[in-house]
């Protein structure tokens, strides 16, 4: 037997609030989903899925902000045409996403699409469709996303409970997974989308008691990017922090990439994927002798786009900036027109209020530069082999 052995020092776990609920697990193309696999941040394109060449700028706009995995609209058969080339060439899995007309389903899985989202709730005669749904997606070997919304819930549940309940939304996916199910076909991903948060907790809340389906966590039509944001984080913060959620959309009336950037964070704050730059500033108050508001902006322009998980407090007073300030990788306490700069809890300068954004950031591209040395010698630590 051979046995290698790292020299290397293993990292410590990353405190989280909540084990994962433990799900059944599926593969989204290249993306493995459930509680086995990282939660994955997924949006969805605004262009015209025919626009071949537009759609492709998109999902490729979308994967570098670090998108996991992407869905496209499919109204018309224009569109169902073109999946095939979209679901090639996109970098990242492309989900297709089908209400209406049963035969794009069919469509979307002939091109070679990772995955297809269904909306029971307004496909005509989709009950009597299943068995056939289920055969086409078996063997292709991809999931199915039953896609359940407040805004077009099926008529039996709307009858049933007269509106868009926990327990409505609840009870249509399960009753379609159901379906599903009867046919041998298990590979199921659910959502539960309601625009409140406070209901949309609460489905998912019973939903996860209820089964062992993935879930696809998403507050849908949340508004416009500030509200949206503090809906989605809200939220997805209540069942994330329980356990609950194996990816998330962001709904924001803001460019796709927004969408990216705000999942990205609300996980990264959770401990559930790991961090990158991060700013600590303070809110500001009569204490403060230096403009924070300005040196926080300008410190997170200049680091924009840097990727190494790197904490940067921007403190304005002698109250809780030199605490904050130490505590971090790269910090200032500021006054009296000059700031105190600290890297990895020491002092290292003082400098003139003018010059505090300059050296911060000039300090961050070293310790960025040494954090990528440190990474490619990591990736050559020798080994010891025991024969």
């Amino acid at each position: 037997m051979t046995v290698s052995v790292g020299l290397g020092m293993p990292a410590p776990p990353v405190p989280v609030l909540a084990p994962r609920r433990k799900t059944r697990q599926l593969q989204v193309g290249t993306v493995g989903v459930g509680s086995d696999h990282p939660i994955s941040v997924q949006s969805m394109t605004t262009t015209k899925t025919h626009d071949i060449n537009a759609t492709l700028q998109q999902i490729a706009e979308l994967t570098a902000s670090g998108c996991d995995i992407v869905r496209v609209a499919c109204p018309t058969q224009e569109d169902a045409d073109a999946l095939s080339i979209i679901a090639r060439k996109s970098q990242i899995p492309v989900i297709a996403d089908i209400h209406f007309q049963p035969k794009y389903i069919f469509a979307a899985i002939d091109a070679g699409c990772a995955a297809v989202r269904v909306n029971p709730g307004n496909i005509k005669e989709f009950d009597g469709r299943v068995k056939e749904v289920a055969k086409a997606a078996r063997e292709a070997n991809i999931p199915i996303r039953i896609g359940v919304n407040a805004g077009s819930l099926d008529k039996r549940m709307m009858d049933k409970y007269g509106k868009a309940t926990p327990e409505a939304l609840v009870e249509s996916a399960l009753w379609e997974a159901g379906l599903f199910e009867e046919h041998g076909f298990g590979d199921i991903k659910i959502s539960v989308k309601h625009n409140d948060p406070v209901v949309m907790v609460a489905a998912y809340e019973q939903l996860a008691a209820q089964c062992d389906y993935p879930l696809h966590l998403g507050v849908t039509e949340a508004g416009p990017a500030f509200q949206g944001t503090i809906k989605s984080a809200v939220a997805f913060g209540a069942l994330l922090s329980r356990g609950i959620g194996d990816t998330i959309r962001v709904s924001l009336s803001a460019p796709p990439a927004e969408e990216i950037k705000v999942g990205n964070k609300i996980l990264q704050s959770l401990n559930l994927r790991p961090r990158k730059l991060e700013i600590v500033s303070c809110p500001s108050c009569g204490r403060a002798q230096v403009d924070v508001y300005k040196l926080a902006d300008e410190v997170t322009a200049g680091l924009d786009g840097m990727e190494i998980p790197l904490r940067v407090a921007v403190m304005g007073c002698v109250v809780n900036g030199p605490g904050e300030a130490r505590d971090a990788d790269i910090g200032v306490a500021s006054g009296n027109g000059k700031g105190q700069i600290f890297v990895k809890g020491k002092v290292i300068k003082t400098v003139p209020e003018a010059q505090i954004v300059e050296t911060l950031i000039e300090e961050a591209m070293r310790i960025a530069e040494e954090f990528e040395d440190d990474e490619s010698a990591d990736a050559g630590t020798p080994v010891v082999t025991v024969s």
